[in-house]
Formats: C-alpha cells, sequence, structure tokens
C-alpha cells in the first residue's frame, strides 16, 4: 500500500463551499491510495454529509486483500467504507426530513424504488442497487458525500456519531434476528464472534432470548462475547464437529432453538444444521465458500428451516431504537480510533489483527480530538 500526498483541512464556515475532500481510494490489491476528489453536489432528494465516522468491515479488508468478494470484483478504484455516520451540510430542494447540522447514521444502500422486490418490501434484494463500497460503487470514507436523505436516519440526542457508524453492522444483527424470528425465552446459538456474531447476539438478547452460547477460536473475541451478555462461550480450536455439538448440549441444557452461523466456516455450518432443535432455524449470515458439504438430510427430516441472511432491509429505524432505549449499548465493540490521514495504518491494523481489534473506527472530521 502507498500514500499520495494530499492537503488536509478543515471544516468550511457556514457559508463557504467545502474544498477538502480527501478520500480514501482502492485502485487494487494492497493498493489504498489518499488523494483529493471533487466534493459532490447533492440533487434534489440527496443531503451533502461532512463525514464523520467510518468503521472498517470485514467486507472492506477482503477487497484489499482479494481485490473482490464473490461476484463483486474491483475493476476500477472505488472509495472503500460503508458502516458511517455524518454531518449535513447541505439539503436538495425536495428534501423535508434533514436540515443542516443534523447528525445521521447513513444506510448504506440506495434501490431502484421500482422493481419488483422494492415494491414488495425486500429492496435490499434489488438488482439495480447502489451499495457503497461494492464494486463498481464508492464508498464514504472521504471528507465529504452525498447521499439519498431517505436513507440517512437523524441520530436521537442521546447516542453519538460513533453509535451513528455502528448501526450498520447492528442491523445486519438485528436483519438476522428478525429472520430467525428471536422472541422471548428463545435459546440461541452464534457461531463466531467477529463483530457480526457479537452484534447478533446484542440483538438476540435485546429481542427476548433466554440462553446464548456464542463459538470461536480466539480468547478475546469469546471474552468480548461474554462482556456483552453471552450465558456461555465455548472456544471451538481444535476441537471436531462431535466435540462442538456435544459441548454445545451440555451447556446449554438442551439444543438450540435458533442457531446463527456468523463465520461462514464449513464446520460451523454443519454444526448449527446439526445441533438446532427439531423444527428450529438456522439462520445463515457469514459468507463463506461457494459449494459446502453439508447434512442436509438430517436437517430435513427434522424440518430444521434453513434461512440466508443478506445485509437488511428496513431495519435502521430497529437498531437506533434499541441503542437509543438502552436495550444495547455498542461502545464496547469499539476498540481502535484512527484518522482519515492514518487510513492505512487503520486497515493494517484490521487486517493483521494486532491489538485484538473487534471494531476500528476512523474519523474523517479534521476537527475530530481523540
Amino acid at each position: 500500500m502507498h500514500i499520495c500526498s494530499a492537503t488536509s483541512g478543515s471544516s468550511p464556515s457556514p457559508g463557504m463551499a467545502p474544498k477538502d475532500n480527501l478520500s480514501a481510494v482502492l485502485y487494487g490489491i494492497n493498493d489504498m491510495r489518499l488523494e483529493q476528489r471533487p466534493v459532490p453536489v447533492p440533487k434534489d432528494n440527496q443531503v451533502l454529509l461532512q463525514m464523520e465516522v467510518v468503521g472498517i468491515c470485514g467486507s472492506d479488508v477482503h477487497y484489499l486483500v482479494n481485490g473482490g468478494i464473490g461476484p463483486f470484483v474491483l475493476k476500477k478504484p472505488m472509495v472503500i467504507g460503508h458502516e458511517a455516520s455524518g454531518t449535513v451540510v447541505q439539503v436538495g430542494s425536495k428534501v423535508t426530513n434533514l436540515k443542516p447540522g443534523d447528525q445521521v447514521a447513513i444506510e448504506p444502500q440506495v434501490p431502484c424504488r421500482i422493481c419488483w422486490y422494492c415494491k414488495t418490501g425486500d429492496y435490499h434484494l434489488c438488482p439495480d442497487i447502489f451499495f457503497c463500497a461494492t464494486p463498481p460503487d464508492d464508498g464514504n470514507l472521504s471528507r465529504y458525500y452525498v447521499h439519498d436523505a431517505d436513507f440517512c436516519y437523524k441520530l436521537p440526542p442521546n447516542m453519538d456519531l460513533e453509535d451513528g457508524a455502528l448501526m450498520e453492522p447492528l442491523s445486519v444483527g438485528v436483519h438476522a434476528c428478525k429472520k430467525g424470528n428471536i422472541k422471548i425465552g428463545d435459546v440461541c446459538l452464534v457461531l463466531g464472534a467477529g463483530p457480526i456474531g457479537l452484534v447478533t447476539l446484542l440483538a438476540a438478547k435485546a429481542m427476548g432470548a433466554s440462553k446464548v452460547v456464542v463459538t470461536d477460536v480466539i480468547d478475546c473475541k469469546l471474552e468480548m462475547a461474554k462482556q456483552l451478555g453471552a450465558d456461555f462461550v465455548i472456544k471451538t480450536l481444535n476441537l471436531s464437529e462431535e466435540e462442538v455439538v456435544n459441548k454445545i448440549k451440555e451447556l446449554l441444557g438442551e439444543e438450540p432453538t435458533v442457531s446463527f452461523d456468523c463465520s461462514g466456516a464449513e464446520q460451523a455450518v454443519r454444526v448449527a444444521l446439526t445441533v438446532t432443535r427439531t423444527a428450529g432455524k438456522v439462520v445463515l449470515v457469514g459468507l463463506g465458500k461457494f459449494e459446502m458439504t453439508l447434512p442436509l438430510t438430517s436437517a430435513l427430516i427434522r424440518e430444521v428451516d434453513i434461512r440466508g441472511v443478506f445485509r437488511y432491509n428496513n431495519d435502521y429505524p430497529t437498531a437506533i431504537e434499541m441503542v437509543r432505549s438502552g436495550k444495547i449499548n455498542v461502545k464496547p465493540l469499539i476498540t481502535h480510533h484512527y484518522t482519515l490521514e492514518d487510513t492505512l495504518k487503520a486497515f493494517h491494523t484490521a487486517k493483521t489483527q494486532e491489538g485484538n481489534p473487534i471494531k476500528v473506527l476512523i474519523h474523517a472530521n479534521p476537527n475530530w480530538k481523540p
């Protein structure tokens, strides 16, 4: 990775047009550059945002290291970043829900709004969707960014901009738990204690799960799971599939009613399908290999319901309300802070896992102080 020289600046005074739009641009594998890009102009239904906080997602690191994820392949330079919050600077002529100065969480997808999927409520499956930092769409790790106003959610007074950036991963957990129809008294298994596994744990507990067991191969991630409310944790390193299944049953005293694979690992998916209670649900959240060998017949004759999850839809308001009301606290997930100028260092931390990061945040506003 290398960095282009660029001039940093400060936020513009009221009435002054911003000029500094330092942006983190991915050119190819391990080739990320900081460069100036034109400050975008909002359309009638859009807002111009001073970007504030942008979290690093596992998918961002995957694009950096591999140049693509499945069918999404980097073919031209792309601004990275999609877990974000910002402050409204300017509003388009048709925007009525926001005004300059509002602090917002940014849902990074904008669908076409007219296809069958959009019309029936599954707008996240729209074939023509725009999604930040998914090739060829630019993301929002910049000083300034424009976005459709109806996908920007004003933050309540008791939530800050760091909370706002974490509404993106939390919405994944909320969507997964809605898919699993989590209700009071459910017994849950979460396989994988990365950021998505942890927000799924938080959402499951907030929605009424009585017991949750979390598995992972790394001690510090399991410690975080316990801190966030996991009733039991299992370190699965060097354990066989059968040993993991038996340990889950032993700790819970029963089989889970709903299991979430948040790792994408084949063994984890096999464990979920094997250990989940008859007529229970397995929700597949993690993206793993395109093809896997799985014990499907066993799951089918027990009518285990297998459900896929992709991103989220209409889940940001729920995620924000969970944090506003105090049902969920996302602050413990935040482990590292960097300025936009130190983006390469931030990605190095996320890529190497040095210092045991959970959620690495980049502060795009040059006026931010640690």
